[in-house]
């Protein structure tokens, strides 16, 4: 998970915890909007995932928590500091990261599997 967060924190210019949060917010996305098992495998696959995907239920989200979609994922993402840029950039850096740790195959289908998340890849 340090090298998704650093690259991130270098690559995007946001803090550290900005970036944890940023990733947690969107595994938590991932896992209540796409393919489950197909998810959860990504995410086993990322060692200290878990953990901020945890953060990011428990701190829930406030309205954006209460929205769905894509629409819910990115208020509770500008809640958490980033501007619509800065979610593009870090949505480009997950996907990247997990293109290259679970195989562009896995990450097609979870990306296909959402509407609208399409665009910020």
């Amino acid at each position: 998970m340090d090298e998704l967060v650093g690259r991130i924190v270098t690559n995007v210019g946001v803090e550290r915890v900005v970036a944890e949060k940023a990733i947690g917010i969107i595994l938590d996305f991932l896992s209540k909007e796409g393919p489950t098992e197909k998810v959860q495998a990504l995410i086993d696959r990322m060692p200290g995932a878990d953990g901020l995907v945890r953060a990011a239920r428990e701190e829930g989200g406030g309205l954006g928590g209460m929205m769905g979609g894509v629409m819910g994922v990115g208020t509770r993402l500008m809640g958490a500091g980033l501007g619509m840029g800065e979610i593009q950039s870090v949505t480009r850096e997950i996907i990247a990261f997990t293109r290259e740790t679970a195989g562009e195959d896995v990450v097609g289908e979870i990306v296909g599997a959402i509407p609208g998340l399409s665009q910020f890849v």
